[in-house]
């Protein structure tokens, strides 16, 4: 798994390419923890190259929006495709994070 960082205004978008799973997930909530730290609480989560979620990586996105919550910021994802998509489905997890099909329509819902 790869985590690249960029912003946009006070957007923080992380492109995550490869696989989540037990252990990687980790890696996920400690970049989280990181931008919080930082005072950065609106984070866009992009998943356009994620082949495979299992339900540790699943954990650590319920976990990070959590945390941002409770500064009022938020996690937002975008791109869920295929496999990945179907996890969120399986889960219910549709209804708990708010997915988008593009960034900009993602970093717009923050204001």
């Amino acid at each position: 798994m790869d985590i690249m960082s960029r912003s946009k205004g006070d957007v923080v978008i992380l492109d995550i390419s490869g696989e989540i799973d037990l252990y990687n997930a980790p890696e996920i909530k400690d970049i989280i923890n990181k931008l919080i730290e930082e005072r950065k609480y609106n984070v866009v989560i992009n998943l356009e190259k994620v082949s495979y979620i299992d339900s540790s990586g699943i954990g650590a996105l319920i976990s990070s929006l959590s945390n941002l919550k409770k500064y009022q910021g938020g996690l937002k994802i975008i791109n869920v495709f295929a496999s990945v998509r179907k996890v969120f489905e399986l889960t219910k997890l549709t209804s708990f994070f708010e997915i988008f099909s593009s960034e900009e329509e993602a970093i717009n819902s923050f204001s």
